[in-house]
């Protein structure tokens, strides 16, 4: 059997499968219908010839539309449902009419077209096809050349069936679309939701591993032209270590492309990791740096460890990048319930409801990055009073977590 193509959306994929579920219900129904006549040979119809062709018939059409589904996934459902709709009515009817006087079984067969269009169109389409359908077997069954006229009670009691039945159905039916209407929009939020938190991912990875490599690229090289005549000893140091730079960043970049997850930070190397951040500043761009801990040496998870260090080299890098400052500190304290810290400087600070309007990545992530852990991060700056950021991270001991108790 041909595969649904993957083109089509979700909710018109569910159609065709109805479609086909229904049409090899109608096939299996026409084979019933034969059989049943071949079963009982003493039954005799009233129309013999026009029995026999309106059984044979039924089941060829039955065939064709099951092929014709099958075949062509991409067909208009809603054209053939409401073409099948009307066939099935007449030729039950013609069936039930050809296959009188006597009483005949295939009164049922008018449940079949009752079922499908309350499926296809709820309360209102299957009603409606139900009283159309009580409408013609009332012809049928009183009409002067059925022979033998039908009592009223039991055709009242039919139709009764048959619009109760198209109520029920109906209303399943529509539950039923209105539960996958939900679900294809959960779905969809679903994805979106999805792609959104791997932009954020893919943004996050391109700030904190190659943008800010690239921001310090470009302040040593700016350290690089101060050297240039004054001190070519250290402009060589200098330089080789942007060669390593540039090339650990190919690297990352090769493997970032390539779909793999970049090397984490080593655990417990997040003291020498900000010291050779902190260095540059100190040495490159001639700010007293300070970087004081209690106690001296901290014992943090990896992952807190990881985060809190693109929290604070980011923090390093905008002062390196944007504050102008003499003096910069970074603070952390560690306790049993928690990790708190700052970085501050003296720098010209900058109009922090400004930058949150303009988007900035930089401070954004770095919310973000302490909020995943569940802690707290604020800011405090002016222009010309320097900046001060600071957090506090809850730490897991054993099989707890305690909230942060302020910063």
């Amino acid at each position: 059997m041909a595969q649904t193509s993957p083109g089509i959306s979700l909710q018109d994929q569910w159609l065709v499968q109805k479609e086909k579920t229904l049409a090899w219900v109608r096939l299996g129904f026409s084979i019933a219908a034969i059989l049943v006549v071949q079963l009982n040979p003493e039954r005799v119809a009233r129309f013999p010839v026009l029995s026999h062709l309106s059984l044979i018939s039924f089941a060829v059409y039955s065939l064709v539309v099951l092929i014709f589904i099958v075949r062509r996934n991409g067909l208009k459902i809603a054209k053939l449902a409401l073409a099948t709709s009307a066939l099935d009515l007449l030729w039950v009817s013609l069936i039930v009419f050809s296959t009188g006087p006597s009483p005949t079984p295939f009164f049922v067969y008018y449940f079949f077209p009752v079922v499908t269009s309350s499926s296809r169109y709820g309360v209102k389409g299957g009603v409606t096809v139900a009283v159309i359908g009580v409408g013609l077997y009332g012809l049928i069954r009183f009409s002067p050349l059925s022979g033998e006229r039908l009592p009223i009670d039991i055709f009242v009691i039919r139709s009764i069936y048959l619009v109760v039945l198209a109520y029920i159905f109906g209303f399943l039916s529509e539950f039923e679309q209105k539960q996958s209407r939900r679900l294809i929009a959960l779905n969809k939020t679903a994805g979106d939701a999805a792609t959104q938190e791997e932009r954020r991912r893919i943004a996050r990875e391109l700030h904190d591993r190659l943008l800010q490599v690239l921001a310090t690229l470009s302040l040593r090289l700016e350290a690089c032209r101060k050297h240039l005549i004054s001190a070519p000893d250290e402009l060589a140091g200098e330089l080789r270590l942007l060669e390593d730079i540039t090339l650990n960043s190919m690297a990352d970049i090769r493997q970032f492309l390539s779909g793999k997850d970049l090397p984490p930070l080593v655990p417990g190397t997040l003291f020498e990791c900000l010291k050779e951040e902190m260095k540059f500043l100190r040495d490159g761009l001639g700010i007293h740096v300070i970087l004081e801990s209690e106690p001296e040496e901290v014992n943090l998870p990896p992952q807190i460890e990881q985060e809190l260090y693109y929290v604070l080299r980011e923090g390093l890098t905008n002062i390196a990048r944007h504050s102008h400052a003499s003096r910069a500190a970074v603070l952390l304290r560690e306790t049993d319930r928690q990790i708190s810290g700052s970085v501050e400087d003296d720098g010209i600070g900058f109009d922090l409801a400004g930058v949150k309007g303009n988007g900035r990545l930089g401070l954004g992530t770095m919310e973000e990055r302490i909020t995943r852990l569940g802690g707290e991060l604020a800011i405090k700056t002016f222009p010309g009073k320097g900046t001060k950021i600071f957090f506090a991270v809850p730490i897991q001991r054993g099989d707890s977590v305690i909230k942060p108790t302020g910063s």
